[in-house]
């Protein structure tokens, strides 16, 4: 029998992508399920054009917390894992096709072409040789965990297969928009990691802060060739750098001072005792608000 294979996508405010995303799916997988994280634009109504099975979920910082969720709502016997802005090309389709039926493998290593800042990647850590995802997979071969950039494993008795990278043999990633995209994403995903490894106990310090930034830009500018990708490689491991050196500060942050709300009680409390004086020294002008903070009359 013809193993049923499922494309499941997790998705928020993806209406310019998601069309795409779909059309690249919709005439050779036998079931559609988009996990929404209600949506503000017409994701939702994009979704149900496509005959996808659309499910809500609470909106998270990240969708990797989100993976399992998506995958338990899905019916096939093989599995396809994408994003918004991934698109599958015709060729790889029939070779994922190809290993379902002939049961070849339980879980299927893509290689990902990512385009960043306008224009493909062939290096700098992120070249379809370099960056490969586990997103094809047998029902049950694999574990999910909230863990940003790790929430995906094969199960350790898995039958792995990793595909070589050929022209359309793999999962076309149109990623970054511009310096904006990136950075606004860094600071989403380093206040994740650093909330992560907080509760993991992991210890921080200004000298990790510096010895993993530098040895991120390192590995990626020259061990994974960033140079050869022109200004993008060198601007690329340049702010993955910044990504590690962000992470530690947010991570010391937390050790240190308890993060934004325990921020917020010392600023109010210190701004308390400068309004102090002035009620002190003019009591009639001023009066108190429900915050605690003294307003003139």
């Amino acid at each position: 029998m013809t193993p049923r294979i499922s494309a499941v996508i997790n998705t928020l405010n993806e209406e310019k992508n998601l069309a795409y995303s779909l059309r690249s799916v919709r005439a050779w997988v036998d079931e559609i399920v988009v996990v929404d994280m209600h949506s503000e634009d017409r994701t939702i109504e994009i979704a149900r054009e496509f005959g996808a099975k659309v499910f809500l979920h609470p909106r998270i910082l990240a969708f990797d917390g989100a993976r399992s969720f998506a995958v338990s709502h899905s019916t096939g016997d093989w599995v396809l894992m994408l994003d918004a802005d991934e698109m599958i090309p015709q060729p790889l389709s029939e070779k994922l096709r190809e290993i379902a039926s002939k049961d070849a493998a339980d879980v299927v290593l893509i290689p990902r072409l990512n385009y960043l800042l306008g224009g493909p990647l062939w290096h700098t850590g992120w070249g379809p040789d370099q960056d490969g995802h586990p997103r094809f997979f047998k029902r049950g071969k694999i574990d999910l965990s909230p863990r940003i950039h790790g929430f995906i494993r094969p199960s350790p008795a898995a039958r792995i297969l990793k595909l070589a990278y050929g022209e359309k043999l793999a999962l076309h990633h149109f990623n970054y928009l511009d310096c904006a995209h990136f950075l606004e994403k860094l600071n989403r995903y380093t206040t994740i990691e650093a909330q992560q490894a907080f509760e993991r106990g992991e210890p921080v310090s200004r000298g990790k802060a510096l010895r993993q930034a530098a040895a991120e830009f390192k590995n990626r500018y020259f061990r994974h060739g960033g140079y050869r990708d022109g200004w993008r490689g060198f601007y690329l491991s340049g702010l993955m750098a910044a990504y590690r050196w962000a992470t530690c500060a947010k991570l010391q942050e937390l050790y240190s001072t308890g993060g934004e709300k325990r921020i917020v009680e010392i600023y109010h409390s210190a701004a308390n005792e400068l309004v102090a004086d002035y009620e002190k020294h003019s009591p009639l002008l001023w009066t108190r608000t429900s915050d605690g903070i003294g307003t003139e009359r």
